[in-house]
């Protein structure tokens, strides 16, 4: 079997959750003996140099990447509003790759073509044209959902108006999409359910975004113990609604009873504001160099998600590290996960708040949280087998 992977960034090195799902999988393919092609978009926001990519991962992959500037711009927003694209899609489309991927297609025969989320459907056409492989959608999560939970929030009457008619477009595109390819691929069952019900008809097979165990390693006593850390990519609009939250509903209640409570938020991309709330007690790393050593420096995960869909990565490292782990029923969606064995489940500020102060004050109980955290990604998060299971799927299309 050879598969062709479309991915609307470059995947290597892994720094943020999207990378890590496409990287990871890709792997998984390979590693069970399917001859796997991977063609990215490089794109400006994440570029990634070719040459720092290890030859291994190169030759596994048959990796190439394309560059290209995908920025949203103020122009680029007003033209769009005279086409029938959503702005969201249309960045994605550009003809150096459009070459690239014609070049693919007739110089090899594939029998699948994987699209890693729904902004690279806008390829859909030109590879009908030139190949008859099955082509599916590796749906990471329902995108015009993400948007419609946000919308909600937007306080801005201008920017909703435009933004509403952006993921109108965006919603009539993907649900096209799901309608058009041959099959789709969900991270979580709660994301096949939603797609199922827009098209019945459509093959579809949840695979988890595993992780290779061999490469995280349990860490019980890290560096700084009882520090409390946020980390995920910031330019990521539901990671700061998280941290909009913690910071405004949460942070206060703890440091009523916990005055001496430390607080890390890392990722790339920290906006302005939250980088001025730098203290004795807040802590603000807008690159992590390391995510290993990061991981292995502090101590309980925060992960306060209120919107989006699809499955938290991040979480998932959380886990593979063996971390006390406090999150949202949103953020844990797509983990079979037992609540205060595995992770706290906390939907409320009080809630939230005082799960915090019990493990800031239970040593205990966060110990075996990290134990059970680590079982978890053990039992059902490794890599090569989720990667086989989806190999199956792909069999039977």
């Amino acid at each position: 079997m050879q598969i062709l992977q479309l991915c609307n960034k470059a995947p290597y090195p892994s720094n943020d959750g999207s990378s890590i799902a496409i990287c990871t999988l890709a792997e998984g393919i390979a590693d069970n003996g399917i001859e796997l092609h991977l063609l990215a978009i490089n794109t400006k926001k994440h570029y990634k140099p070719e040459e720092n990519i290890p030859s291994d991962f190169k030759q596994k992959t048959n990796y190439k990447s394309i560059y290209r500037n995908t920025d949203t711009s103020a122009l680029g927003a007003f033209l769009n509003l005279f086409s029938a694209q959503s702005y969201f899609v249309s960045r994605f489309f550009y003809k150096a790759y459009e070459e690239q991927l014609i070049k693919k297609l007739q110089a090899q025969t594939f029998d699948i073509v994987q699209l890693e989320g729904v902004f690279m459907c806008t390829y859909i056409p030109t590879i009908k044209k030139y190949s008859k492989a099955k082509i599916v959608l590796r749906s990471h999560n329902v995108e015009h959902q993400i948007w419609e939970r946000h919308l909600t929030q937007e306080k801005n009457k201008a920017k909703k108006t435009y933004l509403t008619l952006q993921n109108n477009r965006l919603k009539s595109f993907e649900i096209d999409a799901f309608n058009t390819v041959d099959a789709i691929v969900t991270i979580t069952d709660e994301d096949k359910k939603i797609i199922s019900s827009i098209c019945p008809k459509t093959p579809i097979h949840t695979c988890l975004t595993g992780v290779n165990l061999n490469n995280y390693k349990q860490i019980l006593q890290p560096k700084k113990v009882n520090t409390l850390f946020h980390f995920a990519s910031m330019d990521w609009m539901p990671n700061v609604e998280a941290v909009d939250w913690l910071m405004a509903n949460v942070w206060g209640k703890v440091l009523e009873t916990k005055p001496d409570a430390k607080l890390i938020l890392a990722g790339r991309g920290m906006p302005e504001r939250f980088k001025k709330l730098a203290s004795d007690n807040i802590t603000i790393i807008d690159d992590v160099k390391d995510s290993a050593e990061f991981y292995s420096t502090y101590d309980i995960m925060l992960v306060p998600v209120w919107s989006g869909s699809g499955l938290r990565i991040k979480l998932v490292e959380g886990l593979a590290y063996g971390k006390a782990i406090i999150t949202t029923s949103i953020g844990a969606e797509g983990i079979p996960y037992s609540s205060q064995k595995d992770m706290i489940i906390a939907d409320s500020a009080d809630a939230f708040a005082e799960a915090i102060i019990n493990l800031l004050s239970n040593t205990d109980f966060k110990h075996n949280l990290q134990n059970a955290a680590r079982a978890l990604a053990q039992n059902h998060f490794d890599y090569k087998l989720l990667a086989s299971d989806l190999v199956t799927f792909y069999k039977s299309l």
